[in-house]
């Protein structure tokens, strides 16, 4: 199967493509893949790194106000999908998937005005605007979650998990706490802010950090995101040093191992985060950040909590008070964690991947 891939701007979108692409090359090594992305966005960087094959298209997202910038971004659209179409015809995929971000509608239009087999992939429970547009041309629309299929046409669209779950549903849990060398026979706690932290989430555990020693049965593992590393650790310290039961690291690296190995998880509610968590049916206490477009990490973290899978709270709320009262609430309350375990992975597909190459098959060879 050779494929054109599409999705960028955050790692969100980027990490379930490529996911997929180790999928199709599993199942047929001989597959030939091109990722089309743009320069701006992180797939410029971490694509290549991956050894794919990469090319860029110019395009920026709509305003979703009046603007006369919008006028700007239809003609952006019309020259991106006349690039995107030439690099198909080049390519000659059988199929064209496109996983989220602005640059995958000029791709995906292109390829189905092209009469090319196409499939979206929405991670989020409240569609983008992107997907709602291709949702009209793609012969496919594979959501994440349950919740997102009623804003796509029916007979289209199937619910198969995001591609990232695969990654960490079979991880070593024991290896990954092993890596962090913490003590053994504690409930473990994750604490993180994202890839790069989160500077209202690094204040709230400054705060907590004193009266952590007062929960000797958890241990609570840190991850601060490179930049905030050096302050934070300066602040903790000054208010009497690094609890015996804390373990602080700028950045995790085998990430699926560790999150296969903790009790509860706290953290923003990015989509593939979330599809991570629920395929490991972890339970947690979910910071939606507020500065992402149409507020889609609350709406994503809400939805969890409607499922009784996760407690969330969100910037406006959280101090260090509240965030360790809720950590205790729940980790002392052996049926609720049970529940939310439940429930979480009543939500995961760890088999994602999988489900979206068949689907991939299906419509490539009706």
């Amino acid at each position: 199967m050779d494929i054109v891939i599409s999705g960028g701007g955050t790692g969100g979108h980027i990490y379930p493509a490529l996911a997929l692409i180790k999928e199709i090359k599993r199942h047929e090594p001989g597959s030939r893949v091109l990722y089309i992305g743009t320069e701006k966005g992180l797939e410029s960087e971490i694509v290549p790194k991956e050894g794919i094959p990469f090319e860029s298209v110019y395009i920026t997202g709509f305003k979703r106000s009046l603007s006369f910038e919008n006028v700007k971004t239809i003609m952006r659209f019309f020259k991106a999908t006349r690039r995107a179409k030439r690099l198909i015809r080049e390519f000659k995929p059988d199929v064209v998937v496109g996983t989220g971000g602005y640059v995958c509608g000029p791709v995906v239009y292109a390829a189905s005005s092209l009469g090319i087999p196409t499939l979206i992939h929405e991670q989020n429970v409240i569609p983008g605007l992107t997907n709602k547009f291709l949702s009209r041309y793609a012969d496919r629309v594979a959501v994440t979650f349950s919740g997102s299929a009623s804003y796509f046409p029916q007979g289209k669209t199937v619910v198969t998990g995001n591609p990232r779950a695969t990654e960490v549903a079979h991880a070593d849990g024991r290896a990954g706490l092993v890596s962090l060398h913490v003590p053994s026979g504690k409930k473990y706690v994750l604490i993180v802010g994202g890839s790069r932290g989160a500077k209202a989430i690094n204040e709230a555990v400054i705060q907590m950090a004193p009266k952590l020693c007062d929960y000797p049965a958890y241990h609570f593992i840190y991850v601060t995101g490179e930049v905030h590393y050096d302050k934070t650790m300066e602040a903790i310290k000054n208010q009497g040093g690094v609890p015996e039961n804390m373990t602080i690291r700028p950045f995790i690296y085998n990430m699926p191992e560790v999150l296969a190995g903790i009790d509860l998880i706290v953290n923003r509610a990015g989509a593939s985060f979330l599809a991570e968590i629920t395929a490991l049916g972890l339970p947690s206490i979910l910071i939606p950040s507020p500065y992402v477009t149409n507020n889609h990490q609350e709406k994503n973290g809400r939805w969890l909590e409607e499922q009784g899978a996760s407690r969330v709270i969100t910037e406006s709320q959280l101090n260090g008070s509240l965030l360790l009262a809720e950590i205790d609430a729940i980790l002392r309350d052996s049926a609720r964690v049970d529940r939310m375990r439940q429930a979480a992975k009543a939500l995961g597909q760890p088999n994602a991947a999988t489900l979206i190459y068949k689907e991939l098959q299906a419509i490539t060879c009706p």
